[in-house]
């Protein structure tokens, strides 16, 4: 099995942050379930809206690669963008539409797998993907597609995982450590954290994969998961550099 048809299958269960520890019995793709999966998307993860400024984008043409559960979609929807949006799952797509149809929004969304996007050169004013890029077998594909399919002057926003990062590290210790293989590197315990082939980078490695854009910025972020089992008195100090997960910027 080719490692994307693998990375399908674990997500076809279901859209990132939809489990029964985020929506309880709620029934699903209800608007209670919906608001619920919003309101903890952005409570865990509150700097999405400062990296993504979705009310800035009003009137542009914009492709989400990997909708999940239309969470951030539906944010560009509020704020009048022209939507198209992309999927490796069947799941996705369909949640997608159903949380917009609760507001009333439409999108153009279509299940490919984005290291071959169906669309022409140069078509869209702004790519958004949060946390989705690093779970393909060839990230180097989707980014070279993304920079294809975007106007000059167009812009890439989006987040990738970051490798030397408090959250690689308490994997590689669970992980590896404590099952006597301290040999593993945090690459390879990633690797099969949430779908088979999960990857994390260095900030020079986002450079060189985003080294055809004319303009990249990185932002490493400390999250609620490089924090979280660490004393609040010693997580406080920890550096945004340390952070698993980087903002991305970068323009065409």
């Amino acid at each position: 099995m080719k490692l994307n048809e693998e990375v399908r299958e674990y997500w076809e269960e279901g859209p990132c942050g939809t489990g029964k520890d985020v929506v309880g019995d709620l029934p699903e793709r209800s608007i209670e379930w919906f608001r619920r999966i919003e309101d903890h998307r952005y409570e865990i993860e509150p700097f999405i809206h400062s990296i993504a400024q979705f009310t800035r984008h009003r009137g542009k043409k914009i492709l989400e690669v990997g909708v999940g559960a239309g969470t951030d979609h539906l944010q560009w929807a509020r704020a009048g963008a022209d939507c198209y949006g992309v999927d490796l799952t069947d799941a996705a797509i369909e949640t997608t539409k159903a949380h917009l149809a609760c507001y009333g929004f439409e999108s153009n969304l279509r299940r490919v797998d984005a290291e071959v996007l169906p669309f022409d050169d140069d078509v869209f004013d702004l790519v958004y993907s949060w946390g989705v890029i690093h779970h393909s077998e060839r990230p180097a594909e989707i980014i070279r597609e993304i920079r294809r399919v975007l106007k000059p002057g167009g812009m890439f926003v989006g987040m990738m995982y970051g490798r030397r990062s408090p959250t690689a590290f308490k994997l590689w210790v669970k992980h590896a450590l404590l099952k006597g293989r301290p040999w593993r590197s945090f690459a390879n315990v990633v690797w099969r954290m949430e779908s088979v082939g999960t990857k994390a980078y260095t900030v020079s490695e986002l450079k060189s994969l985003f080294s055809q854009f004319r303009v990249f910025r990185a932002t490493p972020l400390i999250t609620k998961y490089d924090t979280d089992k660490f004393p609040v008195w010693l997580s406080k100090f920890f550096p945004n550099c340390w952070g698993w997960f980087i903002g991305l910027r970068a323009v065409k």
